[in-house]
């Protein structure tokens, strides 16, 4: 009889044992034979065949091939739902934390310190590493100055050549999406691109202020088309669709930006995309998969910004098919050409970053038709 008291007892101990988790362990979330988890916060919607898609289609490939666990989150264009979306998130089980854009940067400043053990990405956007402890934070920011001194260059190859659409007029157009330091600094690179072809080009400037009003941009590109700009070049997140637009209308060449604005097209809308002779890659998608990988390896240098270019594969120009077919190999041979002085030092491309409001509109002024 005390034999089997004595089983029962072992039997009921053993299964305790497995209730509460004795024996071998779970992996836990993040450790081996768990995926990782990560989490793009989007500071609007997804939809503008620019900035935020170029970041999605980046998490895409973390999740397909780096086998990562990844969610995207629309948080609109309220931002009082931006901070508050967050923190929610900053109390969940996310292994990164990925954002992006000027308009996050004190939302990140004020939550990052409040949890302490999560790790943040930002990108396009650097947190103020001297106003607190963000040693949990890894910041990217980008040469768009270089990309855009490409897109310059090739804009004023085609207003001076013999192309179909080209004019007689040596104008080129810029659609701005705010005045601010960082679309300046694809506009300083721009104008510096295009000078160094045609060093009495003159560039038709605009802002809309505002990254997400397309009707507005394309009113302000009809009117640059129409002073004699045969190119323009968008920056403008969702409002430079509205450049694209104008474009058609018009029959004139424009550079898109961020993503392959013409091959999101080519199905859809081939015409417009036939007038896309490239963009002005800010690769999001090839820094965010970059920065996740340094995670894994143990690389990622948080506690600091890194600034990656043309050398890094962070920007450059779309070479796709309507690149190969629409623009003379000459000046696809000369853009590579200027890519490569710029990769090894010969060519220094200027930043905004390093201009002040006068300065800024010294060199505006220099060009404005």
């Amino acid at each position: 009889m005390k034999k089997c008291v004595g089983l029962v007892l072992v039997m009921v101990l053993l299964s305790s044992m497995l209730l509460v988790g004795c024996g071998p362990e779970a992996p836990a979330e993040g450790e081996e034979g768990a995926k990782k988890k990560a989490v793009l916060l989007v500071s609007g919607t997804l939809g503008d065949k620019s900035f935020f898609d170029s970041a999605n289609e980046g998490m895409k490939v973390i999740e397909k091939d780096l086998g990562w666990e990844t969610k995207v989150i629309e948080m609109g264009t309220d931002p009082s739902k931006w901070e508050p979306t967050l923190t929610d998130v900053s109390g969940e089980d996310y292994d990164l934390i990925i954002c992006g854009t000027f308009q996050m940067q004190e939302k990140i400043e004020e939550v990052a310190p409040k949890f302490p053990d999560k790790k943040y990405i930002v990108f396009d956007v650097s947190v103020d590493y001297d106003k607190a402890d963000y040693s949990n934070v890894y910041s990217i920011l980008y040469r768009q100055n270089e990309g855009s001194y490409l897109a310059g260059a090739l804009a004023a190859m085609v207003t001076t050549s013999d192309m179909p659409k080209a004019n007689e007029e040596k104008i080129i157009g810029f659609l701005g999406g705010m005045n601010i330091p960082v679309i300046n600094d694809f506009l300083v690179g721009y104008i510096e691109g295009a000078k160094s072809v045609e060093p009495d080009i003159k560039v038709a400037v605009s802002y809309v202020e505002d990254f997400s009003n397309p009707a507005k941009a394309k009113e302000m590109c009809l009117a640059q088309y129409d002073m004699g700009a045969d190119i323009g070049f968008n920056v403008a997140g969702g409002s430079g669709l509205g450049q694209l637009d104008a474009a058609k209308e018009k029959d004139c060449y424009a550079i898109g930006v961020d993503s392959d604005q013409a091959m999101l097209f080519k199905e859809s809308d081939p015409e417009k995309a036939e007038l896309i002779l490239t963009s002005m890659l800010k690769r999001i998608d090839n820094s965010l998969v970059r920065a996740v990988q340094l995670y894994e390896e143990g690389n990622l240098e948080f506690g600091k910004v890194e600034v990656l270019g043309l050398a890094d594969d962070a920007v450059g120009l779309a070479k796709n098919e309507f690149y190969e077919k629409n623009v003379p190999q000459e000046m696809r041979d000369k853009i590579d050409e200027i890519a490569e002085k710029i990769k090894s030092g010969e060519v220094t491309v200027s930043s905004a970053f390093e201009m002040d409001d006068a300065a800024m509109e010294e060199l505006r002024s220099s060009v404005r038709p």
